[in-house]
């Protein structure tokens, strides 16, 4: 029996045996590129009011704006397996994190120079393009690297992402009491991300199996065929099953993120600062759970975990609805963020666990997963002008539910029933 903790040989790795120091800047170098997604998305989404303000858009304009990102990320998403096969990880993390800051630029000058919506647009379609690209390939490197490492790092990997908005946040929230234009702000975000992922992916190790450049010697099948080896994953039906989990879990996590402050306010008549407060109290709690869900799921499984955090996310999302007291409000929110913080960290990690062609399942799952956060807010925006934003969420409830029966596709393979 082998140590869990010691990385297997990988078949078509540049290198078969990785040094724990190699490893370790592994590991810390995707650390960096999540921290810097998080960071990008975290600058434009505070510096939204400014943006709003000096082109005079109202809400629903707002609305349409951000549209153009929500395309480009779906965009990105699909196009995510190409850049992959066509380039490898390296160069498609330097190229959509680009791609981040040249629309952070144009974000910057359209909504603090020139008065300029359409330019605006065209910054966020590059944004969404770019972060929808880059959140696929970031899990695909990874879900690798844990799984050479032998430990459970997907969930740490998330929180970094989570510690990036938090950074941005307050270096967005220092820009503005600075009264430093949107263009200096997010020009200078833009800078640090660009320099910063060339930077950090000197450290991820080259693979043939992911596109990268390894030996110049050995001919590589041409990047259509491994583009058609990438899409031959999605008949795997147990695949999907964790896609299914990860889309549900993902669903809960991102309509939260959107609507828990509004459905704080409006359906609970909470006040502008309390609901501020429900949501801050809802991203602390899913950051500690991520923090703390690693060793969780080594020590107990993911079955077990994902059942008890489905449980959790029910009673959460339950308290939340029909709560009436604010103490019994902000437990539901706790609860439901703890509840819904692994699903997608685990169902990356549940596609890396079969060996062959991993980069591509785990490309598979993300695409499946990150549609929920792009799907979902709309949805419940539409039930809720129906039937209100408190009966709306009653849908989250039914997937969370939905994701703990599915929870045994995730089981790892090493582990018996």
């Amino acid at each position: 029996m082998t140590d869990p903790a010691t990385p297997a040989p990988r078949t078509g790795d540049a290198a078969t045996a990785r040094s724990p120091r190699e490893l370790r800047a592994w590991r810390n170098a995707v650390f960096a590129v999540f921290f810097l997604s998080g960071l990008s998305m975290a600058s434009w989404v505070a510096r939204l009011p400014a943006v709003r303000d000096f082109t005079e858009l109202s809400t629903q304009g707002v609305g349409l704006v951000i549209l153009g990102m929500s395309i480009g990320s779906i965009i990105g998403l699909v196009v995510a397996p190409v850049l992959l096969a066509r380039f490898g990880a390296r160069a498609g993390m330097i190229t959509t994190l680009a791609l981040v800051s040249v629309g952070l630029v144009l974000i910057g000058v359209g909504g603090s120079v020139f008065a300029a919506v359409p330019l605006v647009v065209i910054g966020l379609a590059f944004f969404g393009f770019g972060n929808g690209a880059v959140d696929v390939i970031m899990n695909v490197e990874g879900a690798e690297a844990e799984r050479e490492i032998g430990k459970t790092l997907m969930p740490l990997m998330h929180a970094f992402f989570s510690f990036g908005t938090v950074a941005g946040a307050m270096l967005a929230a220092g820009a503005s009491a600075l009264g430093l234009p949107v263009i200096v702000h997010l020009g200078a975000i833009a800078a640090l991300i660009a320099v910063a992922v060339v930077f950090a992916v000197r450290y991820v190790p080259r693979r043939e199996e992911l596109g990268d450049p390894t030996d110049a010697s050995a001919p590589r099948p041409p990047w259509p065929e491994r583009l058609r080896a990438n899409l031959a994953v999605w008949g795997d039906v147990k695949l999907l099953l964790i896609g299914a989990i990860m889309l549900c879990m993902a669903f809960a996590e991102g309509s939260a993120n959107d609507w828990i402050t509004l459905a704080a306010v409006d359906g609970h008549g909470l006040d502008e600062t309390a609901g501020a407060l429900v949501f801050s109290v809802f991203t602390v709690s899913m950051t500690v759970a991520r923090v703390l869900g690693g060793p969780l799921l080594d020590r107990f499984g993911r079955v077990a975990v994902l059942r008890a955090l489905s449980a959790t996310a029910v009673v959460g999302i339950a308290l939340f609805i029909f709560g009436t007291e604010p103490w019994v409000i902000v437990i539901g929110t706790a609860l439901w963020a703890v509840g819904c913080s692994l699903g997608f960290p685990v169902g990356m990690s549940a596609a890396a666990d079969d060996p062959v062609n991993s980069a591509a399942r785990v490309s598979a799952v993300a695409i499946i997963g990150y549609c929920a956060f792009l799907a979902g807010p709309p949805l419940i925006g539409f039930l809720g002008e129906h039937f209100g934003l408190l009966n709306a969420l009653l849908v989250i409830l039914g997937l969370v539910v939905a994701a703990g029966l599915l929870a045994p596709a995730a089981r790892e393979r090493d582990r018996t029933a």
